[in-house]
Parts: C-alpha cells; sequence; structure tokens
C-alpha cells in the first residue's frame, strides 16, 4: 500500500485516474478498467481508493478493511496501480468530498474519475453527483450487463451534451468539467457482489 499524501513527487501535472470503492473484494474487472485508463488515457498512474465504506451499502457485508486493502494489493500487481488508504487517513466518506481534498492537495494533478457503467446507472444516487462532474472528468468504463448504461442512466442523459466521443479519448485528461467518455472495449463481468456470493455458498 502507498500512502498518498504530502507533496507530490510526480513530474509536472501528471497525469491521474481515480478509482473509488470499497474493493470488497478487489476483483480482475477493477485491473481491467485500470489498464484500460492506462492505455487510453496515457496516465502516469491510477489509484485505487479503498473506501472504508459505501454510504449506499450495508455496512455488514464489508471484510475487514487491512483485508481488503491487501487483497487490493495482490490484484492490482501493476507499478502504476497504486493502492490507498487516503480516504480513511483523511476521514472522508463521500467521493465528492475525496475529490475536493485530492485537488486541494495537489493542484497541479490532473484527475480523472473512473468508473463502471453499472456504478453509471446508480451515480445520479451520490451525493452531489453533480458536484463531482464539475470537478473532475469522468471515464465509464463498459461492464457486461450494464453496456447500455451510458445511453439510459439518468446521470448520462442528464450529462448528454458533457460527452465526448471515444476519438477524442486522450483530451479527457485536462478536459474542463463537466466533461465524460465511454470506453465500450473492457468486458469483464466479474464483480465484487458475486464472488462473496459464491464464498457464501461454498
Amino acid at each position: 500500500m502507498v500512502a498518498i499524501g504530502g507533496a507530490s513527487d510526480e513530474a509536472a501535472s501528471p497525469r491521474i485516474g481515480l478509482l473509488g470503492g470499497s474493493f470488497n473484494p478487489a476483483h480482475g474487472g477493477h485491473r481491467d478498467i485500470s489498464l484500460s485508463a492506462l492505455n487510453h488515457f496515457q496516465l502516469d498512474a491510477v489509484w485505487w481508493l479503498v473506501s472504508p465504506g459505501n454510504p449506499l451499502k450495508n455496512p455488514s457485508d464489508y471484510a475487514p478493511y487491512e483485508e481488503r486493502l491487501i487483497e487490493a494489493e495482490r490484484v492490482a500487481d501493476h507499478r502504476k496501480i497504486v493502492i490507498s488508504d487516503y480516504e480513511r487517513r483523511r476521514g472522508l466518506t463521500y467521493t465528492v468530498d475525496t475529490i475536493a481534498a485530492l485537488k486541494e492537495e495537489f493542484p497541479q494533478t490532473r484527475f480523472v474519475w473512473l468508473m463502471g457503467a453499472d456504478s453509471l446507472n446508480t451515480f445520479h444516487k451520490w451525493r452531489d453527483w453533480r458536484g463531482i462532474a464539475d470537478a473532475v472528468p469522468i471515464a465509464v468504463f463498459n461492464r457486461p450487463g450494464s453496456e447500455g448504461a451510458h445511453r439510459s442512466a439518468p446521470a448520462a442523459e442528464a450529462l448528454r451534451r458533457a460527452e465526448l466521443d471515444i476519438s477524442d479519448a486522450a483530451a479527457i485528461v485536462g478536459a474542463k468539467p463537466p466533461a465524460w467518455i465511454f470506453i465500450p472495449h473492457t468486458n469483464n463481468a466479474t464483480s465484487s457482489t458475486n464472488i462473496r456470493r459464491q464464498k457464501d455458498l461454498s
């Protein structure tokens, strides 16, 4: 685990993808999204922000936090994927607050928020989701079962005029928010929910 915080020793204006979530547990779908983002957006790194808890989920469903961090490190297995307990250390719960804190701490960094299409379906339920969209550009990655989310999700419909074409993928980093893009090429169907369900049945 790398503790994100303090002065950044990256080059000027580093390009960083942010993948938030409970990672309960981390899986290949998270890794595939991260690798796709590194490739499409020419990122310097992707930070996995392992949340202590998701307000939209049942706290009793969570594995111990340290266990989730360790599993995230194992699954990521890439020098440009950074696992961090930033939200726990800063006492942050909501994505909108996490982004504000990161932008204040790393003012020269160009961030892009990464999410699967399944998360886009519920994005309009997040705390101040429009504030998130106004703070950083967003990249949405295809997830089996949610292929149509970029067309039908409430947030996607509300932000339709801010959508970039995939031909402009590299331009999403540094784009003036609101700006978002859909990447159709990821198709890993693994989900944390199904992994937990299989463990319960075993």
